[in-house]
């Protein structure tokens, strides 16, 4: 088994998570963060790409005097668990749905699972997941 972490812009949650049930991957848990790549932040790109959400940017001149580049961007951390023969369709999947060619599409983490557990009946293993 593996554990897929994907990080992900946040006006892309639904279409990824629709993409994933469409292939049969419905198990996840999705979770809000904030993080940062390595170059500087494009913040005029983010507030494009956010159209019509309240993440806009309220004052660019305040916040790059004080943060250029160092800001935090919102982002949606999706977590799914898969058997290692569904690993490469899993990763395409996400990647398809989030490539826009610009930075900030996010990253994609695959960590083995030594094991699992489910709580309410004990099962454990593949069986578990």
């Amino acid at each position: 088994m593996k554990e897929i972490m994907a990080v992900i812009r946040m006006n892309k949650i639904n279409q990824t998570k629709k993409a994933l049930a469409v292939q049969g991957f419905n198990s996840l848990t999705c979770v809000k963060v904030t993080g940062r790549g390595k170059k500087k932040v494009n913040y005029e790109l983010i507030e494009k790409m956010l159209e019509g959400e309240e993440e806009i940017i309220k004052s660019k001149e305040v916040t790059e005097s004080i943060t250029e580049g160092h800001r935090l961007i919102s982002k949606r951390m999706v977590i799914s668990v898969v058997k290692d023969e569904d690993v490469k369709k899993v990763v395409e999947t996400i990647m398809n749905v989030n490539e826009t060619g610009n930075p900030g599409d996010g990253k994609i983490f695959v960590l083995p699972i030594e094991d699992a557990y489910r709580v309410r009946t004990g099962e454990s293993g593949k069986a578990a997941v």
